[in-house]
């Protein structure tokens, strides 16, 4: 069983381990992805509150709209870091592109107009980790590797199931071939559980995505082009973000979903301050229709089952941010360890490649019969 499993181990490694390699090392950089746009763009996504209020959301609205008529609000991000300028997702009129927009939320400056979601660095590393650039079947493809990540793991724990022994021994006198073998196992044996998490929850997130997406478009149905705002102005927006606040107890929201297509309503999704560190900062909503503003329910992280507090927990565990710099050091330094186990793996089965191949060649030499022999004498 352990020769079969040993196999299918490395086949797997072997047929992955160049696209999982740029799954996990990107995923690696993008767990520091707004320190990377500070580093780059930080006049764009930094801003300086001072002792400043935020502006009302309706006059930020106003802003948006009269520099950017042509695109309608999709979404706005309201980030807990007072320094983080606000994000606000955009489409463009007659066209079904998303793109974003950054925004000074103390004097209503436009910091950036809507871009393409993958204008900047950063960005093109986000599309690359979920998709590798190929769409909603590279999304289905990443969900894929992300299955085959965690099988991986779980082969790996099987094989080595007695790593416990010499779990930090590693033979530097030995051959080059005992050393990597040795790293290689505890290089696995280390980072497989955080690999572990981060690919059942990509795998989870990707693959329920890719699901909605076949199931939305089924049949050829296309993406809706927007064609003008989906929201009622006859309601404030400002007076919805402070009613959010007492239909739910410690609310705060930090992002509000706006319809991007018909038939849709306006969700703000917050936190509640609860004391389990692993709910998400958009654990808890509150819903209202997008023409009258009515309220339609809300619903409490707190008060829901633990199936959904689970799912929620998806997020911080995918992203390693439910310890602060702690956890996602963690988490990034953990990224990159298949980029040590593909080198040390190749290594591995090379060498054992060549071996095996020059046992065959000795089994299948022709053997020399016995009235050669006295004519080799001659």
């Amino acid at each position: 069983m352990n020769r079969t499993l040993f196999r299918l181990h490395s086949w797997m490694a072997l047929v992955a381990f160049l696209p999982l390699l740029v799954i996990c090392v990107t995923g690696s950089v993008l767990v520091f992805k707004h320190e990377l746009d500070s580093l780059l763009q930080h006049s764009e996504v930094r801003v300086e509150p001072g002792s400043r209020q935020r502006m009302g959301l309706d006059a930020l609205e106003a802003s948006l709209h009269r520099h950017f008529p042509e695109h309608e609000i999709v979404g706005w991000a309201l980030f807990e870091d007072p320094g983080r300028a606000d994000l606000v997702y955009t489409i463009r009129q007659g066209s079904d592109e998303w793109n974003y927009a950054l925004v000074n939320q103390y004097n209503g400056e436009i910091l950036r107009p809507p871009m393409s979601l993958t204008h900047y660095l950063s960005d093109w590393l986000l599309e690359l980790h979920f998709t590798l650039l190929l769409g909603d079947w590279g999304t289905l493809l990443t969900g894929l590797l992300s299955v085959l990540l965690c099988l991986l793991g779980i082969t790996g724990f099987v094989l080595y199931r007695g790593f416990w022994k010499r779990f930090l021994t590693l033979r530097w006198n030995a051959r080059l071939i005992v050393y990597f073998s040795d790293l290689h196992k505890m290089t696995g044996i280390v980072s497989a559980p955080v690999l572990l998490i981060v690919g059942f929850t990509g795998a989870w997130w990707n693959l329920t995505h890719f699901a909605h997406e076949m199931e939305e478009h089924a049949q050829g149905a296309g993406h809706y082009r927007m064609s003008g705002r989906l929201y009622s102005d006859t309601f404030s927006l400002q007076g919805l973000l402070e009613d959010s606040g007492v239909r739910i107890s410690g609310f705060e929201a930090r992002y509000i979903s706006f319809p991007w297509e018909p038939g849709r309503n306006i969700i703000f999704w917050g936190e509640v301050g609860a004391n389990n560190p692993l709910l998400s900062q958009y654990a808890s909503s509150v819903a209202y229709n997008a023409q009258s503003g009515e309220h339609l329910g809300s619903g409490d992280i707190r008060e829901a089952g633990l199936g959904s507090k689970v799912l929620d927990s998806y997020r911080r565990l995918h992203f390693g941010n439910f310890a602060g710099i702690a956890s996602k050091l963690l988490w990034s330094l953990i990224g990159l360890s298949p980029l040590l186990l593909s080198l040390t793996g190749l290594y591995l089965w090379y060498q054992r490649r060549d071996k095996r191949r020059a046992a065959r060649l000795k089994r299948h030499r022709p053997a020399t019969s016995g009235l050669e022999r006295p004519a080799a004498r001659w």
